[in-house]
């Protein structure tokens, strides 16, 4: 979404930011019919694919076994060199490392939202008009609700679910919060986490392989968009509509640390 600057000064009133916080609410309940049914349909289509390959494996498994059965009794046995110890294996694989990302970047969106939140109330943040807490604490439950959703998905999968941000830019987001005194600021930073996330759900559009996780991803996408597009109003920037989002922030499943 490209963007013409006004100022650094906020430029929305409260109504409006409480009448578009509204809209967005509107939004994301609608998505939510729509959103369970892709997850739960993932959820199928993984356990499907892990019978599958758990039966390919067994035979495998078998061949090898055979194959032992019929070596020379004579023939020496072999010894594995002694090696480093091998790095556990991440349980996340395929879609399913995808989907572990879409978690743990709703996480880090509701670590920062939760943060502001609580510097504005100490007073780190000077004054903090009410509808933009509204705002702030709605687009906090929405992406707790995503993140539920997609560790849904993963335990449903018989993986772990993702706790916390495990991503390696994590240190730095939270470095960022430390640093800001205004509203101003906050926005800018959520901006940029919802700029991340939006743009992460386009991404996975094209990559993932799963029609129910591409179908959930594209159901997402917008309601994180739409986050993006109110705090760019937030901060005097008035959004142009793109036909697609564009990918350069989009977050890459490298960085996740588990």
């Amino acid at each position: 979404m490209s963007t013409r600057r006004q100022d650094e000064d906020l430029h929305i009133s409260e109504h409006d930011l409480l009448r578009l916080t509204a809209d967005m609410e509107e939004a994301h309940q609608a998505t939510l019919p729509a959103m369970q049914a892709g997850t739960e349909e993932l959820v199928e289509e993984v356990r499907t694919a892990d019978v599958r390959r758990r039966g390919f494996l067994v035979g495998i498994g078998a061949a090898a076994a055979a194959f032992a059965l019929t070596a020379r009794s004579g023939e020496a046995p072999a010894y594995a060199a002694e090696s480093s110890p091998v790095a556990k294996p991440s349980p996340y694989t395929g879609d399913l490392k995808v989907v572990a990302l879409a978690v743990a970047l709703e996480n880090q969106a509701v670590m920062a939202y939760g943060a502001a939140l609580k510097a504005a109330k100490a007073g780190r943040l000077g004054t903090v008009p009410p509808a933009v807490a509204t705002f702030a604490v709605t687009a906090m439950n929405q992406h707790a609700a995503h993140a539920k959703a997609w560790n849904a998905v993963l335990t449903g999968a018989g993986r772990p679910a993702i706790k916390g941000v495990p991503l390696t830019n994590q240190a730095a987001t939270l470095k960022a919060l430390g640093k800001v005194t205004s509203v101003t600021g906050v926005a800018r930073l959520a901006l940029s986490l919802e700029e991340q996330a939006a743009q992460t759900y386009s991404f996975a559009t094209t990559h993932v392989t799963s029609p129910a996780g591409i179908k959930t991803a594209a159901t997402i996408a917008p309601v994180e968009a739409q986050h993006a597009a109110i705090l760019h109003f937030v901060l005097g920037e008035y959004p142009v509509q793109d036909t697609f989002l564009p990918l350069d922030k989009a977050a890459k499943p490298t960085l996740l640390t588990v």
